[in-house]
């Protein structure tokens, strides 16, 4: 049962990142300032137009997600000697084994899908009843093996087209694929055949466990393609979000999404992106939709990454859910 909020929500300290004429209009009182972002209504007006396109083609010259999201046999070619992301010392060989794990191409174009959403697994998603919402986009992003099944159905839906796994969840959960294969499997049918997409060149600890699971699904002659994030493209990600004030040891696997989801749908929507313990109502909420474990800390700028996503919305870049859902 959620808790009423007793005393100040610390959503009252919150920063307004709107125009200055905005702030002194709506913002003269910190506390509405969290409010306003989230009953902004979002408008096709020129200026909108006008801050998306800047956006895209910022993100275009930066990170390029229709070309480099994927580690590809175009923009990875036998013989290339492929630095990792964080052990840039470090140079992964590709050769034949491994290029031919790699798709020939990415197979998503810029603009590709009318409606996106990326689905974090934050507690704000809890009694949300936003699964129906979910479902309604064209196409879905999800972070990190989240459980699925028939009780969240209501609040966080049913499709996957995409999925993010942590090699970390692979050594902690399933002993490196070591042994426990066919549970990594089955836990994976859950998401049908949905593409499993991994950070095998993140640093050199990713690297066997990731190119493992291609082994395992096609042992099992799974139809579900497996992909690994492209190292450059996570690295040009990193320094794109520096430049907006994300300051961490790692930027979240979320933000990568989001990051690529701009570029890849003509709307892109969020759901489950939270860092606080109160929603915007003020009543308490678990850190997770599933759970209330806490992750490690200062490894993620949270609170940053949801500034600047609430700042997007503000500009109609995309759409930030952070309530109850009543759609279809």
């Amino acid at each position: 049962m959620s808790t009423p909020l007793t005393g100040t929500s610390p959503i009252s300290a919150f920063p307004c990142v709107v125009p200055k004429l905005l702030v002194s209009a709506v913002c003269f009182r910190p506390q509405f300032c969290f409010s306003f972002f989230l009953s902004f209504r979002v408008k096709q007006t020129e200026l909108f137009d006008r801050w998306k396109s800047l956006q895209m083609s910022t993100l275009l010259r930066c990170c390029n997600a229709p070309a480099f999201l994927f580690t590809t046999q175009k923009n990875t070619p036998l013989g290339t000697k492929l630095k990792y992301e964080v052990d840039t010392s470090g140079i992964f060989h590709i050769n034949q084994e491994i290029f031919k794990m790699f798709p020939k191409d990415m197979h998503y174009h810029r603009s590709q899908f009318k409606k996106c959403a990326v689905v974090g697994n934050g507690g704000i998603l809890k009694n949300s009843r936003c699964g129906r919402e979910i479902d309604s986009a064209d196409f879905m992003f999800r972070c990190n093996l989240p459980p699925i099944s028939e009780k969240y159905f209501t609040d966080i839906g049913v499709k996957t087209d995409v999925v993010t796994v942590n090699p970390s969840i692979i050594t902690e959960r399933f002993h490196k694929l070591e042994k426990w294969r066919k549970p990594f499997y089955d836990m994976l049918q859950v998401y049908e055949n949905a593409s499993v997409l991994l950070p095998a060149f993140y640093n050199t600890r990713n690297t066997d466990v990731s190119i493992r699971v291609k082994y395992v699904l096609d042992d099992f002659e799974s139809q579900q393609a497996v992909y690994y994030f492209h190292p450059q493209y996570l690295i040009n990600v990193s320094r794109y979000w520096l430049g907006q004030g994300v300051q961490a040891k790692q930027i979240s696997t979320g933000l990568i999404l989001v990051t690529a989801a701009l570029e890849l749908c003509e709307e892109v929507h969020l759901f489950g992106f939270w860092a606080f313990h109160m929603n915007s109502s003020g009543i308490f909420i678990t850190h997770y939709y599933y759970d209330n474990v806490k992750p490690r800390p200062g490894f993620h700028a949270m609170p940053s990454e949801i500034f600047n996503f609430l700042h997007m919305h503000s500009k109609g870049i995309l759409r930030v859910h952070t309530g109850t859902c009543s759609c279809c």
